[in-house]
């Protein structure tokens, strides 16, 4: 399976792995295989690629490092605590949140962790532009929760983290939804509405009994930066509570590999570097190093070029060589299709690398045969780690 861009989905494509809404409800499941109607339909939702099957790749498959059935009922928890109020109810109705579920989340995703502590995040969750809220949540959530083991919390230590970074942006419930979804560019009025969201979230959480101080200040100080440049009060270093540290790095991250609004998301290689030259400035080094260790820079189904001109799908990355997948070998160096596509592990052949991805609308299905695209005209627009407080 390889990840496609909708707008380079054809009929007759094979879905690779299922889609859903933050319902929980399925929009097509796997193996069902593309209309004209249904493409249009992922077109107006929002959906902005979708995994297909390739049998120019082959039996490619990739497991997610939590279980389907984990994540899509962490989403619908969110959804219902989070979705469904208007710009009218959005500063005036108390939130009301079941602690108990959302420990029970928290402890489901700890569980999954530790059954898959051996995969590296080597797919990119594909969501709606509508439901980005929802998902960004449960993904910053894992995310955390995959740094926290990583650096050996306890069990204790990582219930906390995973509540207060599942309920991190917990306050945008009370910033207008048209300021957080508006595309262009915010007015200072509506940059400073929006960085408050940091306290109502902070405000919100310490009303509930069940939920921790250490969770409040993941939502109050996820926005500050090791270099003191963040806010809402401008600390720095270990003035920041780790959890806190954790939840901004990751949050980052999951925000930079996502399509938002306002711009197209970034390939995970370009997120990874980024994240990687911001250490030990806005963001703790010791953490980062941490989170990036079960990071692969290219997820299983990126099309890449590698230095010698041979252009290949990434099947998989072992832990510790992010920037060394595994890649099936599709076309040779003068761009004649393999005879039979063959792998190459580039931890091993330390001659080759990725020099480049490619477009997913780059390389054609088997069925179709091998194409060039057109130059990618992604819209990246420039982006600085701080550019926007919701990021």
């Amino acid at each position: 399976m390889r990840k496609i861009a909708v707008n380079d989905l054809k009929p007759g494509m094979v879905v690779a792995r299922a889609i859903y809404n933050a319902e929980g409800q399925v929009l097509l499941n796997k193996g069902a295989v593309l209309k004209p109607t249904y493409i249009i339909h992922l077109q107006e939702l929002g959906i902005p690629a979708v995994y297909i099957r390739d049998a120019m790749v082959g039996d490619l498959e990739v497991d997610d490092i939590v279980s389907e059935q984990t994540r899509l009922e962490a989403v619908k928890t969110m959804k219902e605590l989070l979705g469904g109020r208007t710009d009218r109810e959005a500063a005036h109705v108390p939130l009301l949140i079941n602690s108990d579920r959302i420990q029970r989340v928290v402890v489901k995703i700890i569980d999954d962790l530790l059954e898959r502590k051996e995969l590296m995040l080597n797919l990119i969750d594909i969501r709606a532009l509508d439901d980005y809220t929802f998902a960004h949540s449960v993904n910053v959530c894992i995310l955390a929760l995959v740094t926290g083991l990583t650096l050996r919390f306890s069990r204790r230590d990582l219930l906390h983290l995973g509540v207060g970074a599942l309920l991190h942006d917990v306050g945008k419930t009370c910033v207008p939804l048209h300021i957080l979804n508006k595309p262009g560019k915010l007015t200072m009025e509506e940059y400073e509405l929006v960085c408050r969201h940091t306290q109502y979230g902070f405000d919100i959480l310490r009303m509930q009994k069940e939920v921790s101080l250490v969770s409040a200040r993941v939502a109050l100080e996820h926005h500050e930066r090791y270099n003191g440049s963040g806010y809402p009060r401008g600390l720095k270093g270990e003035e920041i509570h780790p959890f806190a540290r954790i939840t901004g790095v990751v949050d980052v991250y999951d925000a930079l590999t996502a399509d938002r609004v306002y711009r197209r998301a970034y390939p995970p290689c370009e997120a990874y570097e980024m994240l990687a030259g911001a250490g030990n400035y806005t963001h703790d080094y010791k953490i980062v190093k941490a989170f990036l260790t079960n990071v692969a820079a290219y997820p299983a189904g990126t099309m890449v070029r590698l230095n010698n001109g041979a252009i290949g799908v990434v099947t998989g990355t072992a832990r510790g060589h992010s920037h060394q997948p595994q890649v099936r070998l599709l076309f040779h160096p003068s761009g004649e299709p393999c005879r039979e596509p063959y792998d190459l592990d580039l931890a091993t052949n330390l001659d080759y690398y990725v020099d480049s991805i490619l477009p997913a609308g780059t390389i054609a299905t088997a069925e179709e045969g091998y194409k060039v695209a057109e130059d990618d005209k992604r819209d990246y627009r420039v982006y600085n780690l701080g550019e926007r407080p919701d990021s």
